[in-house]
């Protein structure tokens, strides 16, 4: 449900505790416009968001201003954000990913470099709507019911997703065909993926109702080896690398620094994009 700001209702503005950073207010107005970058259940606490995002670039640039860094801005970003970009390549330490270090997350992360696997699936689609309760246990049940005559007879597949399915597959016999990870929905592609070959001993549901499921075909994905994603796992590790070692620093900054009007959460390093 939508929350309602009633200050906002009402037509009053609601008054907020100035923000300081080491003596130098931030203006109200930067606060107001940096809140719709944060959206949330109501004003404060977007506000309270966008506070502690500017807190921490106020912070940065008042570290490069000490330092005196001068740095000509590229054509895609701006002038305090080229400033940003220079004090934290002169000053955070960033741990290169090397190719051992490559090769052990590789080794401790394996089920996450497999192709994904390719499933041949039948389905009877017995529908009901996500809000129709009645009409879900009814469907639950007319699908538990099929799945018993199927065990007897797996031969009738076809002709039961003829007569009872709603899906355009009936005329098909009920093949969806092959079916990889992202085609269908959520709720559905999660049970999908973890059942054996044959008939799905029990209902699967989803947002569309009931579905009696046969997997016809599976394909196991394959290991992939270290060469093939090498430049993937180093590309991940340095992003990864670099948001906890800005992170770090950002916390340094803030533990050093006289912040009035806010009480900082821990600093996330998207705050310095």
């Amino acid at each position: 449900m939508e929350m309602i700001d009633h200050a906002m209702v009402s037509g009053e503005a609601p008054e907020f505790t100035p923000v300081m950073v080491n003596g130098t207010l931030l203006e109200e107005q930067r606060i107001v416009e940096e809140t719709q970058y944060y959206p949330a259940e109501s004003l404060e606490m977007s506000r309270a968001q966008a506070a502690q995002a500017l807190v921490v670039r106020e912070l940065l640039l008042q570290r490069a201003q000490v330092l005196e860094l001068a740095v000509e801005a590229q054509s895609d970003e701006t002038e305090e954000e080229a400033l940003i970009r220079l004090l934290i390549a002169r000053e955070v330490e960033l741990p290169q990913a090397t190719e051992e270090i490559c090769l052990h997350y590789f080794e401790a992360n394996q089920n996450k470099f497999c192709t994904q696997p390719l499933l041949a699936v039948s389905h009877i689609l017995l529908p009901a709507g996500p809000d129709d309760i009645e009409g879900r246990i009814e469907q639950q049940a007319q699908a538990e019911k099929l799945i018993e005559a199927l065990k007897q007879d797996p031969e009738l597949f076809a002709q039961l997703a003829k007569q009872h399915s709603v899906c355009p597959s009936k005329e098909l016999g009920g093949q969806l065909g092959q079916i990889d990870k992202g085609q269908t929905v959520a709720e559905f592609e999660r049970q999908i993926f973890s059942l054996p070959e044959g008939l799905a001993q029990h209902p699967l549901e989803s947002r569309y109702g009931f579905h009696v499921t046969r997997i016809d075909k599976r394909v196991e994905g394959e290991q992939l080896p270290f060469e093939a994603v090498e430049d993937r796992i180093r590309a991940y590790l340095i992003e990864r690398n670099y948001r906890r070692a800005v992170n770090q620093y950002i916390q340094v900054l803030v533990s050093d620094a006289e912040v009035e009007g806010i009480e900082l959460q821990a600093a996330d390093s998207q705050l310095v994009q």
